[in-house]
């Protein structure tokens, strides 16, 4: 059954930098932002360049926007569009931005701390919106709206970061960036955060052959995401997180590849909106 109130939009699919060129035109080169759905409740997962064009498109309907804010982790990359998300300047607007990797720093001294001088020239004061900041343990159950569940559990990645869970209407999404896999065997958090999944999205910065260049990176392989995928009973794997020297024609042989390794497997696009 489709839910069509339950519904999945990349806004910015790559990892590491924000790469827009002619080269990155199909799949798109801004950094992880995914809005999520739920009814009449829009939540956002990681706040990189892609935020931008989500906010530009939230304020073009004159509307104040209400949101939940998610963030994997704080790396620049996955940070750096909050300063331009359009909403934080309309005093109408409501947020919440949630965070669960800090252990006790604080996601509102985090994000204050990239909008100072001589990093920025705006300190964070200046948004007029009203941010609530909310900090939890990965590994906590948050009930952000009746009626949406989202487990977290701690990744594998330098400086920690969170995965979630977010099960609306009987369907299950999972959001998995960025993460290490280990050599030893298949992840035990990750594994439980996508048990079942209807959707998977996965960290494929990688493929198993460059994976060994890339060792305490903090990223993982498409074929890692596939094996995990297996494991758990996922319907559909989304490549996501993509590396920054992987042009459109990489993309599109990883693309070929997985198809063949797991059918109905997605190599994410900026714009891509699914339904679980």
């Amino acid at each position: 059954m489709v839910h069509s109130d339950y519904t999945v939009r990349f806004w910015g699919v790559r990892g590491s930098i924000a790469c827009p060129g002619p080269d990155t035109v199909r799949y798109g080169g801004n950094t992880s932002c995914v809005e999520i759905r739920c009814g009449g409740h829009l939540m956002v997962f990681d706040g990189g360049t892609g935020l931008r064009l989500l906010g530009n498109e939230l304020t073009s309907s004159g509307q104040p926007a209400e949101l939940d804010l998610f963030y994997s982790h704080t790396h620049f990359d996955h940070i750096c569009g909050l300063p331009f998300f359009a909403p934080c300047y309309d005093a109408r607007s409501r947020i919440r931005i949630w965070a669960g990797h800090l252990n006790g720093k604080g996601i509102e001294a985090v994000l204050n701390s990239m909008m100072i001088a001589p990093l920025f020239p705006i300190p964070m004061g200046i948004f007029t919106a009203k941010i609530d900041f909310i900090d939890f343990t990965a590994g906590e159950v948050l009930v952000p709206h009746p009626g949406i569940r989202l487990s977290t559990g701690p990744l594998n990645h330098p400086n920690d970061a969170t995965g979630y869970r977010i099960e609306y209407s009987g369907k299950i999404v999972a959001y998995i960036t960025d993460t290490e896999h280990r050599p030893d065997g298949l992840d035990h958090n990750v594994l439980q955060l996508i048990d079942g999944a209807d959707v998977m999205i996965y960290d494929a910065s990688y493929t198993d052959a460059e994976f060994l260049a890339h060792r305490d990176w903090g990223h993982s392989t498409w074929e890692e995401g596939v094996r995990l995928a297996n494991a758990a009973g996922v319907k559909t794997l989304v490549i996501f997180h993509h590396d920054p020297g992987h042009d459109d024609d990489f993309m599109d042989q990883v693309a070929a590849d997985a198809a063949i390794a797991r059918a109905g497997t997605i190599v994410a696009q900026e714009g891509l909106v699914l339904r679980p």
